[in-house]
């Protein structure tokens, strides 16, 4: 059985973080240091086919359910808190529901338990656009990045998965293969009827649109115990956009 790759900082209540499509763990790294000096074993964790996690042809958030509770055993965990973000966010839901025994606290950032509309079509088409035998540079994969992503902070996002894979090749972290066939499942919500009782905080960007007020309905009938906090100033990278406001709402939530 294979078990998902982590960074473990600190010592204390445990804290799994999970990333966003395209992440990784390390995107959270200084939001972990912090929390690790405030008490918390922060474990920052890379999905499937994401960061330095193992590679499947199968995505579903079935499966990054089933990676998590792995994860969890394979780690004698017992209570936790989770802290995940946009696609990250659906996974912890998703676990939340299907396993509330291994769950204390649960930390949604920036998404509703709902289907979205499929709107990465173009930096799927990009990431597919670059061609390594031919972007040697991430100068290179930069600029090809940019046909299709005029927002440099999203290319930045998306360069820190480039790595060495040979000398003089790079690649993407990512399985930009699996992920490319399997973002029907990316969209997708969680499933109708079903319910996590414990404490729960959904923090939105409010310059993001993932949140409505229209779904807050939807968030309360899923979790009964559930706020929702607004983060100012901060789009759906919100941790990134305004990491004070963002660790003061998880610090205070958590305490």
């Amino acid at each position: 059985m294979d078990i998902i790759h982590s960074k473990i900082l600190g010592k204390g209540t445990p804290l799994l973080i999970l990333h966003g499509f395209f992440g990784m763990g390390d995107n959270w790294k200084s939001h972990a240091n912090k929390l690790a000096d405030d008490g918390f074993e922060v474990h920052l964790i890379d999905q499937r086919n994401h960061g330095r996690s193992f590679h499947t042809d199968a995505f579903s958030y079935d499966l990054l359910v089933e990676d998590l509770h792995n994860y969890i055993q394979h780690h004698n965990l017992d209570k936790v808190n989770l802290l995940g973000h946009s696609m990250g966010g659906k996974t912890v839901m998703l676990y939340a529901v299907k396993h509330p025994e291994f769950v204390d606290k649960l930390l949604v950032a920036d998404i509703a338990p709902k289907e979205y509309p499929p709107h990465h079509q173009d930096i799927i088409k990009a990431l597919n656009s670059v061609d390594f035998s031919k972007h040697k540079t991430r100068k290179q994969v930069d600029e090809k990045l940019s046909e299709l992503i005029p927002q440099v902070g999203v290319r930045q996002f998306l360069l820190k998965n480039t790595f060495w894979k040979e000398k003089e090749e790079l690649a993407f972290r990512f399985n930009l293969s699996s992920l490319t066939a399997n973002y029907d499942e990316v969209v997708k919500g969680l499933p109708s009827f079903t319910v996590f009782e414990g404490d729960t905080l959904f923090l939105s960007g409010a310059k993001s649109g993932y949140i409505t007020k229209e779904d807050q309905h939807l968030i309360s009938a899923h979790f009964p115990n559930s706020k929702i906090v607004s983060i100012s100033n901060a789009g759906h990278w919100l941790h990134a956009e305004n990491p004070t406001d963002f660790y003061n709402e998880v610090v205070s939530f958590l305490q």
